[in-house]
């Protein structure tokens, strides 16, 4: 019996070095994660149940476990290796077959779609008009398309249409020594100049047209000599084309004796962009006219000097796909040539409630089956899910070091049993020299 124990015990001690000499293999591969060999002992079934006396007949490969630990994180140059900081494995997909992935260099392929090394396609939730829309998680295509531009005040995907301006005008100022200058009649094409004796402050933006051509936008602010009221007169490329012909303000301000503003917020302002090209002798087709809001939500009237905190609009010019990044929440947006960022899709995770039942396809692959238990599938830093890092990828597990120390282990047990079947040929040998 001496033989069948020792046989088993090479065989076992065979099985752990090829498991370690596997994990050695793959101490630099992206993603990978060690393997450990189990045993357990073999005895020999008796109808008289175990006696205290029982000796095992030897060893036997219990079980091949991976250790689903946490890799090292290291820099790339790609935006498109993407990382998992905890729990989940990417999804991937090829012909409508699904498998799971630690490994996450990715690129993309000549029809978008991002894909790994053997050519699968990520999955994620698609976007649609910049939204991230949480449904059946399919195949992740960035699209290479121009960004559309956006006219000032039509934002649709944007809680906040127009522009927004805050501002501190200073109580100090005095009312303008000369009356406001008309600049002509409503839809004058005129370009002028305000005379700065007119106003106590100014200051413009950006804004644009349905087709994305900038335009230069002037506020005029003047003191009346109601207390704490200013006026607001504004208007494009120099060109009195607003709703009133720049005679009457577009709006007054009111603030309280705090310095607070109470009245005059938001103000709406027409622009005639017809007569606006017109001044400058353009004809491109641009939206005849456009209506918004300026909001001065947060504009003081403090005692000190005029100040600027913030100018903005919701417009922009079109633009092309310049880079991509991928955010710790899966979000793979589109940085554009306009300045914009626009959502393409998110990278969705899954987890399974025992990972040591996957079954291990190669290509740092896995598969689900019946003991690993379904996918539970969600965005990254959501329930158990780890985070996404981007231009980052995940090393190997491995502890070469570890792996090592085991291989010499594994070779004396390989030595030991070779050395108990020399034994019982001794004894075998012995014996047939009985006489």
């Amino acid at each position: 019996m001496a033989f069948q124990q020792a046989l088993s015990g090479l065989n076992a001690a065979s099985k752990a070095i090829d498991s370690t000499s596997h994990n050695i293999a793959n101490s630099s591969t992206v993603g990978y994660k060690s393997s450990v060999a189990h045993f357990g002992d073999v005895y020999a079934a008796s109808l008289a149940g175990a006696g205290a006396s029982q000796i095992g007949i030897g060893v036997n490969l219990a079980a091949i476990q991976q250790q689903f630990t946490q890799g090292n994180i290291t820099s790339t140059n790609n935006p498109l290796d993407i990382s998992i900081n905890g729990a989940g494995f990417f999804q991937m997909d090829q012909n409508g077959a699904t498998t799971y992935t630690r490994n996450g260099q990715f690129h993309l392929d000549k029809n978008g779609y991002v894909i790994n090394d053997q050519g699968m396609k990520l999955t994620g939730y698609a976007a649609q008009s910049g939204i991230i829309v949480p449904s059946t998680p399919s195949p992740l295509v960035i699209s290479a398309s121009d960004l559309s531009p956006q006219a000032t005040g039509y934002n649709s995907t944007s809680t906040f249409n127009g522009i927004k301006a805050n501002l501190n005008l200073d109580s100090r100022q005095t009312v303008p020594a000369s009356a406001w200058v008309n600049g002509g009649a409503a839809g004058s094409t005129t370009a002028y100049t305000p005379d700065p004796l007119t106003y106590n402050y100014s200051t413009a933006l950006s804004m644009y047209d349905s087709l994305g051509n900038d335009h230069t936008m002037t506020f005029y602010f003047r003191k009346t000599a109601a207390a704490g009221q200013w006026e607001v007169y504004a208007n494009v490329d120099g060109t009195t084309n607003q709703n009133n012909g720049g005679a009457a303000p577009i709006g007054t301000l009111t603030f309280g004796t705090d310095g607070q503003i109470t009245a005059g917020s938001p103000m709406n302002v027409t622009v005639n962009m017809t007569n606006v090209l017109a001044s400058q002798s353009i004809t491109n087709g641009a939206q005849a006219t456009q209506t918004f809001p300026i909001d001065f939500v947060g504009t003081t009237q403090y005692g000190s000097p005029f100040g600027t905190n913030r100018l903005e609009q919701d417009g922009y010019a079109a633009g092309h796909l310049v880079g991509l990044s991928v955010g710790s929440d899966g979000v793979v947006q589109g940085r554009y040539s306009n300045g914009q960022t626009f959502a393409q899709g998110q990278v969705v995770l899954a987890n399974f409630t025992n990972p040591n039942g996957l079954q291990a396809l190669g290509n740092n692959q896995w598969a689900e089956t019946s003991v690993s238990g379904p996918a539970l599938v969600g965005a990254p830093n959501t329930s158990n899910l780890g985070v996404l890092s981007s231009s980052t990828v995940e090393e190997s597990n491995v502890d070469l070091t570890a792996e090592l120390v085991n291989l010499i282990t594994q070779q004396r047990n390989y030595q030991a049993n070779a050395q108990s079947i020399k034994t019982q040929d001794q004894v075998m040998q012995t014996l047939v020299n009985l006489r």
